[in-house]
Order: C-alpha cells, then structure tokens, then sequence
C-alpha cells in the first residue's frame, strides 16, 4: 500500500524574515526529496479571515491539518515532527 504524503500548510506574509526562513527550509527538503510531504504557501494578506486569525503568528505551519510550528521552525524539527505522524 503506498504511502500517502503528509500535507503541509504554510502560512506567510510578504515582507517575514522568519516566514522567509521557514519556506527556505521547506523548499530545500522538497528539493532533496525522498521525504513524504507536499507543501503549499498562503500569504494571509490576500485572506482577510485567516489575517484575522494568524496576523500576530507567522509563520504558522500546518502539518496535515494540525498547528505544529508558528514562529519558527528548524529542519530538524521538521523531521522530527514529520516522522512522529
């Protein structure tokens, strides 16, 4: 049975130095590959509900559909988190 990837949300504004960082980490792994994942960037600016909701938080990363980095984000914690689920 193939494993489906775990899905990974990131949300981030134009502008975030951190934001910056956290994607530069993602798109690195993705670009390594062999790592079970997608990932996807949403700039809460163009969302007025989700600037409303994460407008104090980002970046914020969703690992399949569930908060687990806001801030900041490691790509060894990534890993870490990734292989926990």
């Amino acid at each position: 049975m193939p494993v489906l990837p775990h899905q990974v949300l990131l949300y981030t504004r134009a502008g975030c130095h951190l934001c910056d960082e956290v994607k530069s980490i993602l798109a690195r792994l993705d670009k390594r590959g062999g790592l079970p994942f997608t990932w996807r960037e949403v700039d809460i600016d163009a969302h007025p509900d989700l600037q409303r909701q994460f407008n104090e938080e980002v970046p914020v990363v969703f690992l399949d559909g569930k908060k687990a980095f806001k801030y900041r984000m490691s790509e060894r914690d990534f890993l870490r988190a990734l292989a926990a689920r």
